[in-house]
Order: structure tokens, then C-alpha cells, then sequence
């Protein structure tokens, strides 16, 4: 709160006392409506003998209510006006937090945790101010008003009304936010698990329908929603008893404004026509009021939201630093790798993900990254990307870190993973994301690469086709060609393979591995898989369990010496590669 609320409040305070003035008169002119239009009636009610004397009141009655639409506007214009100006800067400022070290943040964080950070905290923020701050400021400037009007006819009223509504502005708001705590979160978690189980069941509908469990699955969560349902009927209650009692206090404070005025006009302090302007403006200095509760029921939801931006801020303040330390780096034509010793847990109670890893990849080295899910494959990628920071040991590219390249380690990295993002525009367009200064010439060029120019010329719109969203109208094949060209519209210097072939067929797979290891001759390709088609294409093998190095070396070396390898790749590889294999060993 102290980096996300207070600058912001102080760099605008001149248009928030501006919009809380404003607030201010125009509930003074709603005030001034009620209390001439009370007056109006008493005084008409005595029928004076000269209409003249109800003109004054006529004219106050009516410029009351035309001031009052005019300031409520200006004050609600004012307001939103200066927040809209700061919610835009938090954006940006987040964005700035998150767009450098927007690596590490993938890591870290899930998709959906980012965007609520990014939608929900901000919005509940913007709340802060609209639906709590200025509110209760307002409220509190009214009540101050009141007390000091009252005073100036008794100054001991005054403070007993002083006392009696500190009731409805501080009593009920603190039980209120006390008693509302305990429910919201026990509602925010039953949501958060509720949301969970629809999730999983969306994901694997198909396998919850074949196991036959749907019936017990759905029990479980309308079950799971009723007892939800209940807690919010709860928390609806009690605001409905709040509303309630908080109405009392304010029929209380009439009828005591009622029998205050009846004594002043008793003892001749002032004039009988004013007990009705007392007692209707009590309504308008309570509508005022009744805002706290809701204000001060808020803020638990406020308190979260600032915690998260605080911990993404700190999370990556170091990161950020981290690449701010080389905003020098670009890009380099050869990479040397190295992993000396690297050690990396994802929580302090994890066991190590990885463990003691040495690795050496000279430039144009094939390396295979084999072991069970698990293994510690794809941390090592993560490591090599710069998305992790070894907890112990260093990782280098040449003599820098992968994370010292910023916003350029895509210049020296790229990836093609299992299921390639392609967007709802042109084939041409897709290619071209690899490198958005391409011609049409180069993107003809990789095409022919990837062996998909020709597919692509029989497409009645040729380049132009558009892809429809995800590519649905390729096949996995095509869509993974599509990326491959990416790649080499790149020209990084190294390439991760992240199990690109899973899903495909054999004779697929086979056709989408040999055309990458031909079109990606003068890189290093690092192939991460569990499949061993094609493992005798790299140059070395690493067989990774538990976070550690079981095996390492050339596939012939390891199919020689290593029986639980030979094992692996006989249960694996089609007979037809085992038996090349074999003549080409003997």
C-alpha cells in the first residue's frame, strides 16, 4: 500500500479535493433542497397572507436542485477523470515491472495469476478510491458540517448527535468489516477449490464420462456449491441486518432532531416552520453516511490485491536488476554453453529438480535430453533460457549469463515446442513472426526449407490463407513445419527441440526429424524427448533421473556399453531403424 496507493493519492490530491469539494456541495445542495423544501411546506401550510413570501423559498428550492445535478456530475466527472489517469499509470508501471523479466515470470507464476494481477487487483484498486476513500472522506467532511451546524443552535445536542451517529459511522462498519472477514475468506477459498475441480473436470470430461464417475463427480460439486451458496446467503444477511439497524439509527436520529426542534420552537429559538427543514435534511446527511459500511467492508479485498503487486514487484526487482546490469548485450553468432555444478529447486521443502549438472556444448553440438517426465529436462531448458536462476552454480553462454541477455535471449535462443502457438491471420504472417523485417522472398525460402512450399502453393490462396485460430485448419505436421520456418527466419544460434514430434504419427515424425536436422545444420540443437526415433542423429546422449546425469555419451557408445539403454532404445525405435542400426554397428 505504501508504493501503490499513497504516491498515486499524492500526486493527484489536488483533483481529489477538487472531486471531494464538489462531492461536498452538491450533498450541501441536496441538504439546502430538503431543508427549503421542508421550510416551503411549513411555511405554505400557514397560508401567509402575501404569496411573495414563498418566492424566496420557490427560487432556493430550485436552483438547490439544478446546483445539485450539476455538481453531482462535475464531482463524478472529476473523480472517474483522475482515476482513469492513475489506473493507466499503475498499467504501465506493472507492465514495466513484468515486460523485462517476462521469463522469469512464466516460470514463476501461472497465466491466470498474471492476468488477475493484471485485471482484477488493478480494478479492485481503482475501488479503493472511488467506492472507499472518497466516500468515507465525504462522509466524514458532512458529518463534521453537521455537527458544526447543529452546534451553532446547541452546542449540547450537538455533541450528543455527534455521539449517537458515530454509531452508524464507526460502530456498525467495524462489526460489520469483522464479522464479513471471516466469511469472504472462507468463500474466496471455497471458490478457488470449486473452480479447481470444474477446471479438471472441464480438461478430462472426456475421461471422467468413460470411468462412469459423472454422477459421483457432479455430487460432489453441486454439494461443494450448495455449502458456497450458504456462506453467501449468510454474508447477504448480514448486510441486510446491517441495512437494518443502520436504518434504525437513522429513524433514532430523526426522531430525535424531531424532538429537539419541538423544544427550540418552545422555548422561542427559532421559528415552528423549521421543525420540518430539520427533520428532512437528516435524511440527506444519512444518505451520506450509510456509504462507510460498504467502504469499510472492502478493505480486506484491497489488502490482498496490494500484496500481490507488492510480491510480483519484489520478485522480480532483482531479475529486472539482473538484466539492467547488460542492457549492452545483443546477440552473438556462436554460443559456447556451459553448466558447471548447477543446482535448482522449485520450493525450499522440494527435493533438488536438479542436481549437480556439468554440461559442455560447444557451438553446432547435437545433444539429446532423454529421462522420464520428471527427470529434470525441461528445468535444464528453463536454466539455459534464463526463465531460472541456478540456486547454486553457473550457467554461461560464452562468459554471460543466459538471464544478462534480457530481452535479446530470443536472438540467441530459439524453440520449438510440442504445440506452437499459430494466429488467426495469414500463412505469410505466421512465418514472419520469426523475423518481422523478412521479405517475401525469405519466407518462400524457409518454407521451401520445411518442405511445405509446395503444400502451401496448392492452397487456392497460397501465402495468403488465413490459418484460423490455432491453426485448426492444419494438421500437427504442417503447423509444426510452420514454426520450424519461424526458427529459421531467426537465425539463433541455438535451437531447443521440445518434443516437437509428440502426437504425430511414425511416418510423420519420421518425414518433421529429418527435415529439422537438415534445415538446422550450423546450430546447436538441443532435443528434448522421451522418444528415441531419431536419437542417432545427435551427437550425444544424456539420460537424466532425478534431476541428475545417469548417462552420457554418443548413441553407439551408450547402445554398446549401457544395457538399460540398449533396452530402451530396442522397446522404442521401429524394427526397421534397429536393424539399420544394427548392420551399420556390426
Amino acid at each position: 500500500m505504501k508504493t501503490w496507493f499513497f504516491p498515486y493519492l499524492n500526486r493527484h490530491r489536488r483533483g481529489f479535493m477538487l472531486a471531494i469539494v464538489l462531492s461536498v456541495l452538491a450533498i450541501c445542495c441536496a441538504a439546502g433542497l430538503t431543508f427549503t423544501s421542508g421550510y416551503l411546506i411549513s411555511k405554505a401550510a400557514l397560508r401567509p397572507p402575501n404569496i411573495l413570501m414563498l418566492y424566496v423559498p420557490i427560487v432556493a428550492v430550485r436552483a438547490f436542485g439544478i446546483f445539485r445535478s450539476s455538481l453531482q456530475y462535475a464531482s463524478r466527472l472529476t473523480s472517474h477523470n483522475i482515476i482513469l489517469k492513475i489506473l493507466s499509470e499503475m498499467r504501465i508501471r506493472l507492465y514495466r515491472t513484468l515486460e523485462p523479466a517476462a521469463l522469469f515470470i512464466r516460470s514463476r507464476y501461472k497465466t491466470g495469476d498474471v492476468l488477475g494481477i493484471l485485471s482484477d487487483d488493478i480494478e479492485h484498486i481503482q475501488d479503493l478510491y472511488l467506492r472507499t476513500i472518497l466516500p468515507c472522506v465525504i462522509s466524514l467532511f458532512v458529518y463534521g458540517m453537521w455537527i458544526i451546524y447543529l452546534g451553532y443552535f446547541d452546542i449540547t445536542f450537538a455533541l450528543f448527535m455527534a455521539l449517537y451517529l458515530l454509531i452508524l459511522i464507526v460502530v456498525i462498519p467495524i462489526l460489520s468489516f469483522i464479522w464479513s472477514k471471516r466469511k469472504k475468506q472462507a468463500l474466496d477459498k471455497g471458490r478457488h477449490e470449486l473452480y479447481q475441480k470444474l477446471t479438471d473436470a472441464v480438461l478430462g470430461v472426456g475421461d471422467w464420462m468413460m470411468s462412469g464417475n459423472k454422477e459421483a463427480f457432479l455430487m460432489k460439486y453441486e454439494e461443494k456449491e450448495r455449502s458456497l451458496k450458504q456462506i453467501e446467503k449468510r454474508l447477504h444477511a448480514g448486510r441486510r441486518w446491517r441495512d437494518f439497524f443502520s436504518q434504525l439509527i437513522i429513524g433514532g436520529s430523526v426522531l430525535l432532531l424531531m424532538l429537539w426542534s419541538d423544544k427550540m420552537v418552545i422555548n422561542h429559538h427559532f421559528n415552528a416552520t423549521l421543525i420540518a427543514a430539520f427533520v428532512l435534511v437528516m435524511f440527506t446527511i444519512a444518505e451520506s453516511l450509510l456509504p462507510i459500511s460498504d467502504a469499510i467492508e472492502r478493505i480486506t479485498q484491497y489488502s490482498k490485491s496490494f500484496q500481490r503487486l507488492k510480491d510480483i514487484e519484489l520478485t522480480n526487482k532483482g531479475m529486472i536488476k539482473t538484466i539492467s546490469q547488460n542492457e549492452g548485450v545483443h546477440s552473438l553468432s556462436t554460443v559456447d554453453i556451459r553448466c558447471e555444478h548447477v543446482y535448482f529447486k522449485y520450493d525450499e521443502n522440494d527435493q533438488w529438480a536438479i542436481e549437480n549438472v556439468s554440461l559442455h556444448i560447444p557451438h553446432g553440438k547435437r545433444v539429446a535430453l532423454i529421462g522420464r517426465s520428471g527427470a529434470g529436462k525441461s528445468t535444464i531448458i528453463q536454466l539455459l533460457y534464463g526463465s531460472l536462476l541456478p540456486q547454486q552454480g553457473i550457467v554461461r553462454f560464452n562468459d554471460l549469463s543466459p538471464a544478462a541477455f534480457g530481452y535479446n535471449i530470443s536472438k540467441q535462443i530459439a524453440i520449438l515446442n510440442q504445440n506452437p502457438h499459430l494466429f488467426d491471420t495469414t500463412i505469410a504472417n505466421n512465418i514472419r513472426l520469426g523475423n518481422e523485417n523478412a521479405t517475401d522472398e525469405d519466407i518462400v525460402r524457409v518454407a521451401k526449407q520445411v518442405k511445405l512450399h509446395d503444400y502451401i502453393q496448392s492452397l487456392p490462396k497460397g501465402y495468403q490463407t488465413r490459418m484460423l485460430e490455432a491453426g485448426g485448419n492444419f494438421s500437427g505436421g504442417e503447423r509444426q513445419r510452420i514454426a520450424l520456418a519461424r526458427i529459421l527466419l531467426q537465425k539463433t544460434p541455438v535451437v531447443i527441440l521440445d518434443e516437437p514430434t509428440v502426437g504425430l504419427d511414425p511416418l510423420t515424425e519420421k518425414d518433421l526429424l529429418a527435415t529439422i536436422f537438415e534445415s538446422l545444420k550450423d546450430v546447436t540443437l538441443i532435443w528434448i524427448t522421451h522418444h528415441l526415433v531419431g536419437i542417432e542423429k545427435v551427437d550425444e546422449v544424456i539420460f537424466l533421473e532425478k534431476g541428475k546425469i545417469l548417462l552420457q555419451g554418443s548413441h553407439e557408445e551408450l547402445y554398446k556399453n549401457s544395457e538399460r539403454y540398449r533396452r530402451l532404445y530396442e522397446l522404442d525405435a521401429p524394427l526397421h531403424l534397429k536393424e539399420t542400426f544394427f548392420r551399420v554397428t556390426v
